[in-house]
């Protein structure tokens, strides 16, 4: 199975920290944010990762080289200009082979183990469903959540649904390439609407993950994230 982590976004909110660096590779408890996704990865038994980049992706690849030194090969999806979720995945589509893959953002901090996703993959092979979305309980800066779940479904619904308790995406996903396939290769285009066309047809099943997550998209969100891994480092 592979993987890919989404590194092309401006982060605006960062600055002036992302006026001169990346946001996946500004540090977290000492570690670029994006390397935190590459360990987890290859202790999960990824070996094929492909990372897209736009805004300063010269220093991804500078900083990441081919991955050899986290046991990975990595690959690289430049983009001109940021292509948005849906069309960075479709102009990577080739690299997946047909195959499900994961999605990561790498621009979030948690604690959920990649390895799960190879039970996800097999689930959706086996079945007519297009994804298999990782959600998070709504954060203080996100309270109207994107998705609705239902007590007992594994099938993700529109949150206005009677009956259903909205969630917020994590930015963590398996996906199949055919989701995307329709999309040409170098425009932009969000994954938003797409998933909502296919939670209608009912393909898209979901989880809860009710470890920690944050989406590090402020410094003042940094700051937390940085309190919570100094709080873990006696432990590691």
């Amino acid at each position: 199975m592979r993987a890919m982590i989404l590194a092309a976004g401006r982060g605006e909110r960062m600055r002036p920290l992302t006026d001169t660096c990346p946001k996946p590779l500004i540090p977290a408890g000492g570690l670029p944010l994006i390397v935190w996704h590459l360990r987890a990865l290859a202790k999960a038994g990824f070996r094929e990762v492909i990372i897209n980049h736009a805004w300063l992706g010269e220093q991804i690849e500078s900083t990441l080289g081919d991955g050899s030194q986290w046991g990975l090969r990595l690959s690289y999806s430049p983009e001109t200009s940021a292509l948005e979720t849906a069309g960075g995945i479709a102009k990577a589509l080739d690299f997946f082979q047909g195959q499900p893959f994961l999605l990561m953002n790498g621009d979030i901090w948690s604690d959920w183990d990649p390895a799960q996703a190879l039970v996800m993959a097999e689930r959706l092979q086996a079945g007519p469903e297009q994804a298999w979305l990782i959600l998070t309980p709504n954060p203080p800066h996100h309270p109207e959540g994107d998705f609705g779940m239902q007590e007992g479904q594994l099938h993700l619904c529109a949150k206005t649904l009677a009956g259903a308790r909205s969630a917020t995406l994590s930015g963590i996903g398996v996906y199949k390439p055919e989701l995307f396939a329709h999309l040409p290769k170098d425009q932009p285009a969000k994954a938003a609407p797409l998933l909502h066309a296919a939670i209608e047809r009912h393909q898209v099943l979901g989880s809860l993950h009710q470890g920690f997550w944050m989406d590090v998209g402020t410094p003042e969100r940094l700051a937390q994230l940085n309190q919570h891994l100094e709080s873990l480092a006696p432990s590691q």
